[in-house]
Parts: structure tokens; C-alpha cells; sequence
């Protein structure tokens, strides 16, 4: 299920070419990591590069494939990759610096910086910004609701000006947790206003400078030269790939262009704090906290987690094909880099592995918490008659259902926008579903006899069906829809027995009834629900891109195409 699946499943690409690199250990770790990567070292595919440190030193720094396949350049511990979010974390040092320099608090109202931040209401603080918790739209998912694509080139003026568009938030601020790139690009803003420097300079003159991080630095020009680059491919094939665009200034959350060994630095930084000081270093590793008071596992820029028992601190990153990863075990000193040139790598999987061979012999102090609750058990035997007891459409969150239906004697599971998975029965009420690795729940309640199911220890309704839309029901969501928020409008007509979205950048989008007025598209952004008024007349609608950016509202203008002299609402770059 989307957001709830915890199976990782990697595709790994043939061949590659084993580059030069400083093996500073040669021990039996150093060695058997090779054989991890060996599949990129006979033909030509993109791969990636590996950092070992503990204690302060390096013991392991190899590059595995190429950086560019079109001049065949191998990948090396000094080739320059985009280490997508991974750049978080150096945002977060520069606010915790300025925070020990006195010259910010972490409670100010960031619009005391920024004022041209809509007036929402709550107060957003710059703790909210660093700890995911202001409820701000994340702007890859916005900017998608608004008609960009991916390989658009994105200014950070523009996205600065989707934030200042933004008039409602996803939630009240400190309420939830919820990763959001737009808070870290405002960060990097208000660091700018509040330092006199631009991002760029103030971060090389008190960060990378300091630390002798030379091959560094955030990209705020797309079309800046960088010597020793890494370019990004997407797997097309075995044996086939095709470059991605990479055409980005977002500083602040992302656009971090560094190497494999200048990040050697930073990792020992942190446990011989010579930047930033003591401090500010203890600073940037405290978690946020929830208006509830409950803690959360995100900090400034980095996520405490455990591996094996092991206490670990890190952060990943994906963009354009790249997939990045840097941790740490802090009770070890030791930490690894992995930074990857392909779609086809999942950095944060590989890194573990070489973590396991490096720290195997390292005593677990507890065991390591289950990703998700309940567990496998023997099967057992439940009647056809039972199984359709449970089986309907159940909702588990805003655009978000399974279904559960019974083929044969065994029931099927298929969440919004995913595969079909079987239930195994472990008992007469509780399934294991292998394609989430965990157990749904089915309970009765014993007044109205209305069967709930629960997931992660949550109780999800199940509903009514929706009746079926007649042709005149279909022509009634028919009109133009605008946001003056996202600058932009959609089409919806009535075609063939259902309703078809239509957008200048995104052509003909077919909608799918989830239940009542919700809706899903076909873009992997697209949940549309309708909005009536009084009478029942649809008016408007919100669409949410899963849970970054809700409740992107339009407002329905026309019940017809409008006329020339009508016009439509045109689609801008937020300048």
C-alpha cells in the first residue's frame, strides 16, 4: 500500500567499471565489499561510490561504474554527484550556528524574516520549518497538482513563489509531521536575509571552506559548469538507459553538488566538531516535538533511527536518478556514504550493507523495533461464508482505499493505485498480507453489525457502495476548475460513461470513482474530490497529492468551455 508497504524491492543493473579510488583499508571488510558491486565491473552502466569512516579515519573510499556513459568517465571517490536531500543537513548546522550566534531563536515566526508569507492564521516558527511540522505544501507535489513536470527547470524564486501563494496549510502547525522540501527552501532564504550573504557564499565561507570540503558547494545557477560531474539515468532496460534532467535550484532541501570524500569530512565533523562548534552540532541532533509532546524521529536535516539495535543517525536523498545516503552510528564513530547515479540503486539498502560488514562484530544492545506491527503465524481454515462477511471497500485516509474481495476460498486485498495481494487467514477475523508484511484485522461491532478493519492499530470503516453515476449525474461535475493559488485550471468532462480531467501540460487524465465525489486520476499525483454547495451543485474541488499537499483547492468557473472572450485562467511560474 502507498506509504504503508515496508517491502523494499531492488533492481540491480549489469556491469560496470570498478574506478580508481583510495582503498585505505585493505582488511577483510574493505574486501568484501567488492563482491557486493561486482555485477558493474564488465560492462557499461552507471553506478556508484562508497565511504567508510570511524574514529576520524577513512577505511574504505571506491568508486563502482560510470559517472557519464556517453564519455564512458568511471566514477571515483572525488566524482561530483547531487546529493538530492541529503543537503538538509547542512541547512540544519547553518540555522543551529546562527541559533548558538544569537543572532535567530528557534521560536521566531519565520514571517519576521519572510513576510511575504501568506498570513495563515497560526504561527510558523523556524522549528516548525526544520522539524517538518509547519504544515506547508511540499513543492514537488504542489508544483505537479500546478502542471510541471519533472524535467521542467524549477528557480528557486519559484518555488519561493508557490510558498507565498500558499494561503492554507495541511495542518496546524506542530500537529503532524510531514517531510516537506518547501520549509528547508525557506530556511535557506531567511539564512540569506538574515546573514546579508547569499545562501551559497555564507554556507562556502562558514561550512565548506572550513572543513576543506573543495569539490562543494549548493547549485543556485542550473546551468553552472561542474567539473567531475555525475550525471543521473534512469534504467530503461537491462543494459539500457536514459540520462534524466537535472535542472534544479532548490538550496536549502536539495541541490547540494559535493563528493564522496568531501562528505568523509563532514561524517567527522560531527564527532571532532571543529565547524559549527560542540553546541551547535548537539543542537542539530535534537528532535522535534509534537504540540502533544510527543517526540519525533526527524531533527535538523538528519532522522534518528535504529539498525540492528544499533543507534543510528542519517538521511537519504533521490533526485533526477540520483539516490543518496549518508549515516552514522554515533556509539560506534563510525559512518558510511553512499551516493549512486541510477534509479536502479537504492542507496540507504546498499549502505546498510556495507555498515553489516564493517560492524558485525559490534554488540547489539536491544533488539531492533518491528517496522510494523503484528506477525506472521500458522494459517488456518475459514469458511467462504465468513470470508464474505468482510469483503467491501474500506477507507483508510484521504484518497486512500482497499478493497477486499473473495476469489475462491481466499480473500484479495488491493489498496488505491496498487497490486492485488492474497490474505492469508490467521485466525477467523486476522489476515497476513505478505505485499505489506503485516496483519489487517477484520472486527464486527455489535450494535449495528458494521464490519471495521484494522491496519497498524488503526480502525478503518468499512462503507457503503456508492450507486452507480447515470450519464446526467457524470455531466453535472462537468466545467472549468482554477486555483489562483497554483495558477492554473483543469477540464472535466463527461465522456463514454465517465470523467476525463484535461490540462494544457498533462493532456486527457481519465478519473477512476473511488467512492461518492472522490476520484483518482492517472497522474501519480491525481486524488480529486468534489465539493458541493447547498443545492448539491458541485462548485469546486480539492485535489491531494498524498499526504505533502493537501487539499489543493480549485473553484469551478464555467459549467461549459468558456468562450473566447471568457478566456481561461493562464498558467504561470510564480515569479
Amino acid at each position: 500500500m502507498r506509504a504503508i508497504r515496508v517491502a523494499i524491492i531492488l533492481v540491480f543493473t549489469g556491469g560496470g567499471i570498478i574506478s580508481r579510488g583510495v582503498c585505505a583499508g585493505q582488511g577483510a571488510p574493505a574486501q568484501r565489499v567488492d563482491p557486493l558491486f561486482s555485477q558493474y565491473n564488465n560492462s557499461a552502466s552507471p553506478g556508484l561510490v562508497i565511504a567508510v569512516v570511524r574514529d576520524g579515519k577513512v577505511l574504505l573510499s571506491k568508486g563502482y561504474g560510470l559517472a557519464n556513459l556517453e564519455y564512458r568517465v568511471p566514477i571515483t571517490s572525488s566524482t561530483v554527484f547531487d546529493v538530492a536531500s541529503v543537503s538538509k543537513q547542512f541547512t540544519g548546522l547553518a540555522v543551529a550556528m546562527l541559533v548558538e550566534q544569537g543572532k535567530i531563536s528557534l521560536s521566531d515566526d519565520i514571517r519576521k524574516y519572510i513576510p511575504e508569507l501568506h498570513p495563515m492564521g497560526p504561527t510558523i516558527t523556524i522549528n516548525h520549518l526544520l522539524h517538518h511540522t509547519s504544515g506547508l505544501r511540499d513543492w514537488p507535489a504542489t508544483l505537479a497538482v500546478a502542471g510541471w513536470d519533472f524535467g521542467d527547470v524549477y528557480l528557486f524564486k519559484q518555488i519561493l513563489g508557490m510558498a507565498y501563494n500558499q494561503k492554507t496549510l495541511n495542518f496546524p502547525p506542530g500537529s503532524e509531521y510531514s517531510y516537506s522540501n518547501t520549509e528547508y527552501n525557506l530556511l535557506a532564504e531567511m539564512i540569506a536575509r538574515v546573514t546579508g550573504q547569499s545562501f551559497r557564499t555564507w554556507t562556502d565561507q562558514n561550512i565548506f571552506a572550513p572543513l576543506r570540503m573543495t569539490n562543494t558547494h549548493f547549485r543556485d545557477d542550473y546551468r553552472e559548469v561542474i567539473p567531475n560531474r555525475a550525471y543521473g539515468y534512469d534504467r530503461v532496460s537491462d543494459h539500457q538507459y536514459s540520462a534524466s534532467t537535472d535542472d534544479l535550484e532548490a538550496y536549502g532541501s536539495s541541490s547540494l553538488f559535493t563528493t564522496a570524500d568531501d562528505l568523509t569530512k563532514w561524517v567527522t565533523n560531527f564527532d571532532q566538531p571543529t565547524v559549527g562548534g560542540p553546541a551547535a552540532i548537539q543542537l542539530m541532533q535534537t528532535r522535534g516535538v509534537l504540540n502533544d509532546g510527543s517526540s519525533i524521529p526527524y531533527a535538523f536535516g538528519i532522522v534518528h533511527g535504529v539498525h540492528r539495535g544499533l543507534a543510528t543517525v542519517s538521511h537519504d536523498g533521490g533526485w533526477a536518478s540520483f539516490s543518496t545516503f549518508v549515516g552514522r552510528f554515533p556509539q560506534q564513530r563510525f559512518g558510511v556514504i553512499v551516493l549512486a547515479n541510477c534509479d536502479c540503486i537504492d542507496a540507504t539498502n546498499e549502505a546498510y550493507k556495507v555498515a553489516d560488514i564493517y560492524l558485525e562484530k559490534e554488540e547489539v544492545a536491544s533488539p531492533e523495533p518491528a517496522d510494523v506491527p503484528g506477525a506472521k503465524k500458522a494459517s488456518v481454515v475459514v469458511t467462504p461464508a465468513v470470508l464474505d462477511t468482510y469483503t467491501g471497500l474500506y477507507r483508510l485516509g484521504q484518497g486512500w482505499y482497499v478493497r477486499v474481495r473473495r476469489v475462491g476460498s481466499e480473500l484479495k486485498t488491493q489498496a488505491t493505485r496498487e497490486p492485488e495481494f492474497p490474505m492469508t487467514p490467521q485466525s477467523q477475523g486476522e489476515f497476513w498480507v505478505e505485499g505489506y508484511r503485516s496483519t489487517m484485522a477484520f472486527q464486527r461491532d455489535a450494535a449495528s453489525g458494521i464490519t471495521y478493519l484494522t491496519y497498524h492499530g488503526q480502525r478503518h470503516p468499512r462503507l457503503e457502495e456508492s450507486p452507480a453515476l447515470t450519464p446526467s449525474d457524470l455531466e453535472e461535475f462537468a466545467g472549468e476548475y482554477c486555483s489562483d493559488e497554483l495558477q492554473t485550471c483543469y477540464r472535466v468532462e463527461a465522456h463514454d460513461g465517465a470523467l476525463v480531467m484535461q490540462h494544457p501540460r498533462y493532456g486527457a487524465m481519465p478519473l477512476t470513482r473511488l467512492w461518492r465525489d472522490e476520484f483518482s486520476g492517472n497522474a501519480w499525483f491525481m486524488n480529486v474530490e468534489f465539493q458541493r454547495d447547498g443545492t448539491g451543485k458541485p462548485v469546486g474541488f480539492f485535489v491531494n497529492a498524498g499526504t505533502r499537499s493537501r487539499q489543493n483547492h480549485f473553484v469551478r468557473r464555467y459549467s461549459r468551455a468558456p468562450t473566447e472572450s471568457q478566456g481561461s485562467a493562464p498558467a504561470q511560474n510564480f515569479n
